[in-house]
């Protein structure tokens, strides 16, 4: 069953009822905008267009966790693309394949999911995540992370609090 966000937000100035819910999605008008909505549009798709509806949000919420702390860059395009450590922050910037979109309706719903996080949808799937990672890897940094939320595939982290 979808899970209703109960959050009612302005999605390109119309009001709607945020919900984790394909139907929901499928009916919205086609979302637009600048340049940090193609990039976190663009991370949707790559990272997540794969995983349900909760899965692609939740990978929004990390990037836009980043973009809230003062540990990352402060735009979504700068997060997206940071580099550092001898590697990337999310492994298609830099995986050496084409980064061409090759299935529009899943790109189109990265889109929405993407406008609906600018507009103000809750951040409340990975409580406060700033990391994921697909079950399948085994990245050095997890064990030192707790881990706040598993949706689909991917398994999700936060900073640890300072003491």
């Amino acid at each position: 069953p979808a899970t209703n966000l109960a959050a009612v937000i302005a999605f390109q100035g119309r009001p709607v009822t945020v919900s984790y819910d394909a139907a929901f999605l499928d009916a919205l008008p086609r979302a637009t905008g600048d340049a940090d909505w193609e990039c976190l549009a663009r991370a949707i798709y790559f990272e997540a267009r794969g995983e349900s509806i909760k899965g692609q949000f939740a990978v929004a919420e990390v990037i836009l966790n980043r973009v809230a702390s003062s540990l990352y860059p402060t735009t979504i395009c700068g997060v997206v693309h940071q580099a550092g450590g001898g590697s990337c922050q999310f492994s298609f910037t830099c995986d050496g394949q084409s980064d061409t979109i090759r299935e529009g309706d899943a790109y189109q719903t990265a889109g929405k999911i993407a406008r609906l996080m600018l507009d103000g949808a809750p951040r409340a799937l990975t409580r406060g995540a700033t990391h994921f990672h697909a079950h399948n890897v085994r990245p050095g940094w997890a064990h030192r992370m707790p881990r706040t939320a598993m949706i689909g595939q991917h398994l999700f982290y936060r900073v640890a609090a300072s003491r």
